[in-house]
């Protein structure tokens, strides 16, 4: 009798582990299911927040009585206000070229009395584009001497000659306007090297693709790699840095085949009132001593994933990412069916998650103190909610809430620190908005051919996102950092790079978009 027992018990918990098994492959077709062909976006839609009035008192924190209407009084009565017109905004910063239409100097003889007529006014009939197409032109630079007559007769001939400008590449035909053309193509507008091989065939140049990929390393590295290293300079000064990685391949590197997977690693200022800075780190791996080394000398706020190679920087402060950990939260939601379905614990959740990032949203125009203190006042008590109620939670182990709520567990001792610092922010969000760039290209040109080609989009993808991120025109700064850079004398005197710097009075002045 006890070894039927014994037996029905082992096959009772075989049924359970299969079940558990079940269960957890059915969350991965789900899941797999949701990420292809359910939408990309996290925001909670309208209608759960609804079915949710009783979990945070929404109405009285969000009214305001300031909050100003789309309707102006008038005369008593009330109309809707008219912004300007999508036209306007358009066309407001374009230079325009008047086409005047005028009346035959025949046509200008009054039929009835055979008197001149004379100008009464003009109207604007319509407003059009027009399209003027890139031209190509050989630049020719021609240095002019003079020589002493009267030297010369005496057998002492004395020549000045007049300066030139440096080549931005020696014995080439490359240009600061031609190689500044051809890295804006590629890295901002994702236009690989062999479309671009084409369009130049177009305007009647057969410029190769192997000619435009020396341009951009030769010049990533003379030009703009020093640049880059001021820039980085100035970024360990800071007090927050917030970094991310994500792949790239590289065809030819060393003790690697080719489909094996680099890595390109962001790391980026935070919101601390200051010029932003954005740079870009390739290495061949993801191991968390990169980031190590790249971030020895700084002492701050980290703000990070949940990746474990951070761990290995010393003498910061971590930052968890509470919108990773909603992320987690909302991959463990199903798709439902039914019309009313009761909550169920992974919306809790989410709608702690977004309950913070409501609160964020007040707080975004006070003083760092100001925020600390409010963060103190408002958050703090959500956090302590949150944490008792991951406690209250004995989640299937496996299965997506399992690891929602191992993420949020393991994150904890960082997921508050952002609280020690009004400067600090609630997630990494920046970070991931400013590698998606580099995303976004990849998946035009797919690929590095060598790790020399990888360190100089890095290079380059750096300059162009700090560029942005300071409201510069890209492609003037590119031009302008290749037009000023081969004559600036910055290794002896280093104050020369000031100039170079986004945020100079002297770039904002040349390349600025105000």
């Amino acid at each position: 009798m006890d070894s039927k027992d014994a037996y029905i018990a082992q096959l009772e918990n075989t049924i359970k582990s299969l079940e558990k098994q079940v269960n957890n492959l059915t969350e991965m077709v789900l899941l797999l299911r949701k990420q292809n062909f359910g939408r990309s976006s996290e925001k909670t839609p309208k209608r759960e927040t609804d079915t949710q009035p009783n979990l945070f008192n929404e109405a009285e924190l969000e009214a305001s009585p300031d909050a100003p209407e789309p309707v102006e009084k008038i005369d008593g009565a009330y109309r809707k206000r008219n912004p300007k017109t999508k036209r306007e905004e358009i066309l407001k910063d374009l230079p325009v070229r008047d086409v005047i239409c005028d009346v035959h100097e025949a046509d200008r003889i009054c039929e009835c009395c055979r008197t001149e007529m004379v100008l009464v006014g003009k109207e604007t009939v319509r407003e059009e584009l027009e399209y003027i197409p890139a031209q190509i032109k050989t630049v020719r630079y021609v240095r002019l001497a003079y020589g002493c007559p009267k030297c010369k007769k005496e057998g002492t001939p004395n020549i000045v000659k007049a300066l030139t400008p440096t080549s931005v590449m020696n014995h080439s035909l490359a240009s600061p306007t031609t190689v500044a053309h051809v890295m804006y193509q590629k890295y901002v507008n994702g236009l690989p090297l062999y479309r671009q091989e084409k369009e130049w065939e177009q305007l009647g140049l057969a410029l190769s693709r192997a000619t435009m990929a020396n341009w951009i390393i030769r010049c990533s590295q003379d030009w703009l790699a020093p640049v880059a290293d001021i820039l980085k300079k100035a970024l360990l000064n800071r007090d927050i840095i917030h970094c991310d990685e994500t792949t790239v391949q590289v065809l030819k590197e060393k003790g690697k085949s080719p489909e094996s997977k680099s890595y390109m690693w962001l790391y980026r200022s935070g919101m601390d009132g200051k010029s932003p800075i954005i740079l870009y780190d390739y290495q061949p791996s993801r191991a968390g001593q990169n980031a190590a080394d790249y971030l020895k000398e700084f002492k701050g706020y980290l703000h990070t994933d949940g990746y474990s190679g951070y761990g290995k920087v010393e003498n910061v402060i971590r930052c968890g990412c509470w919108a990773h950990v909603r992320r987690y939260f909302v991959e463990a939601i199903p798709d439902k069916k039914s019309k009313d379905p009761p909550t169920i614990a992974a919306e809790i959740g989410r709608d702690y998650c977004n309950r913070l990032f409501e609160i964020e949203k007040t707080l975004t125009d006070l003083s760092p103190d100001k925020r600390k203190v409010e963060r103190l006042r408002l958050e703090k008590p959500v956090l302590e909610a949150f944490w008792s109620w991951l406690d209250t939670l004995t989640p299937l182990k496996g299965s997506r809430l399992g690891k929602a709520v191992a993420y949020a567990l393991n994150q904890k001792p960082y997921l508050e620190n952002y609280l020690l610092d009004g400067r600090c922010s609630l997630s990494n969000n920046i970070a991931e908005n400013s590698i998606r760039p580099f995303v976004v290209g990849r998946k035009n040109w797919l690929f590095s051919d060598t790790p020399k080609g990888a360190e100089a989009s890095a290079t380059v993808y750096s300059i162009i996102e700090t560029a942005r991120a300071n409201n510069l025109n890209i492609s003037a700064y590119l031009n302008y950092l290749l037009l000023y850079m081969p004559d600036a004398n910055y290794r002896i005197y280093p104050e020369e790079m000031e100039d170079m710097m986004p945020w100079s009075e002297r770039v904002r002045q040349e390349c600025g978009n105000d």
